[in-house]
């Protein structure tokens, strides 16, 4: 099966339950994004900065996945250990609610990182 054209077209290929969870993270991420543009990048979503990644996004039948997340700065980075997979793997399983705004403080960090220097 190809992989999506379009941010929507991911979206609305989940579960309604899912698809909300989704909805809802992508305009977290895009809240903190200045200027966000979305594409399909390694068959998921990827919101985009200046050009460059800042974050993908993706629905699994058990969870939602933030990807890459790079070590961040304390006490944030504390606050995701619990939810870290992999090294840069950030996870949060459909039975348990969405920490929203931890994903909009991920976001936050992670265009400041990008943006430094």
């Amino acid at each position: 099966m190809p992989a999506p054209a379009t941010v929507d077209a991911y979206i609305s290929g989940f579960p309604p339950e899912v698809a909300e969870r989704l909805q809802k993270v992508r305009e977290v991420i895009e809240a903190e994004v200045p200027e966000p543009e979305e594409r399909i990048r390694y068959g998921m979503p990827a919101v985009m900065l200046g050009g460059r990644y800042a974050l993908h996004f993706a629905g699994w039948k058990k969870h939602i996945g933030l990807y890459p997340v790079p070590a961040l700065p304390e006490p944030l980075e504390a606050e995701i250990a619990p939810h870290r997979t992999e090294k840069d793997s950030v996870v949060f399983p459909h039975t348990a609610p969405l920490p929203f705004d931890l994903v909009g403080r991920v976001a936050a960090a992670i265009v400041a990182l990008r943006t430094a220097g």
